[in-house]
């Protein structure tokens, strides 16, 4: 099995290496990553400069590039240029911190995998609920991330869909299993905090309110909170077809005006 890794954290970060040691025990590890961190990038490609491929001498399990773009630039790159054939699988993380309700929109780790769905390649976004770097230990991570990962290569992803994996920082006992949910839209995660320059100027900084949030029951935020595997499965089906004639009907009138003008 021939698996290519992405981030949207940069390469040098520990989640990119946790996610290669685990998955190297399942095929063949290629790791496309932005030289940078591109959090917050959401689908992003680059339009007008060049991009570059510098490999890395990252570890023995894995072989390893950098990119001076985007996370979506890493997955494109890669299936365009790099690699001979399409990966099996695309995992994407992991992330520090979770991607849940509307960072499906936003998330750099997301769109990398959302990418992947572009090339029909089933793909499984990474995310893991903590924020502290450099406390974070990782074997307990890799150990609850193993049998996750066991599970799903063990079934089939469903052709256009991907895997958005929130995990717990907790040890394997103590995650209270896996639940299976949608990603709540209703809750808006991010607030301008309005602020002034020594010049007097009104300036805004994004502001993350996740650890004080109030969350529905039964969605990722909550159960996610509460110590479980949450997993979204996401889709590509943007247009709604079944809309497409009633929105038709809309313009009769008008497409029948401008026939008439053309006669």
């Amino acid at each position: 099995m021939k698996i290519l890794i992405t981030n949207d954290d940069g390469i040098f970060e520990p989640g990119v290496e946790a996610l290669a040691d685990v998955l190297s025990h399942f095929g063949e590890v290629i790791i496309v990553c932005p030289d940078t961190e591109k959090s917050a990038y959401s689908h992003k490609i680059t339009l007008g400069q060049p991009l570059k491929l510098k490999k890395i001498d990252f570890a023995p399990t894995a072989e390893a590039y950098a990119v001076n773009g985007s996370p979506a630039d890493c997955v494109k790159l890669a299936m365009e240029v790099l690699l001979k054939e399409k990966p099996d699988i695309v995992f994407t993380g992991i992330n520090l911190g979770p991607n849940v309700g509307r960072d499906m929109y936003y998330s750099g780790t997301i769109a990398a995998a959302q990418e992947a769905m572009l090339y029909q390649v089933p793909s499984v976004a990474v995310s893991l609920d903590t924020f502290k770097k450099e406390n974070i230990k990782f074997g307990i991570v890799k150990q609850m991330l193993y049998r996750v990962v066991e599970v799903i290569l063990q079934n089939k992803i469903v052709k256009n869909v991907m895997l958005n994996v929130n995990l717990p920082y907790t040890s394997k006992e103590l995650c209270k299993g896996v639940a299976v949910v949608p990603m709540d839209l209703t809750i808006s995660r991010y607030h301008y905090t309005a602020l002034n320059d020594p010049q007097g100027q009104d300036f805004y900084w994004l502001k993350d309110n996740y650890q004080n949030l109030k969350v529905n029951e039964g969605t990722d935020y909550q159960l996610l909170k509460e110590g479980y595997i949450t997993i979204s499965p996401i889709d590509l089906k943007h247009t709604q077809k079944r809309k497409i004639d009633q929105i038709s009907r809309w313009f009769t009138n008008f497409n029948y005006v401008q026939e008439e003008s053309q006669l």
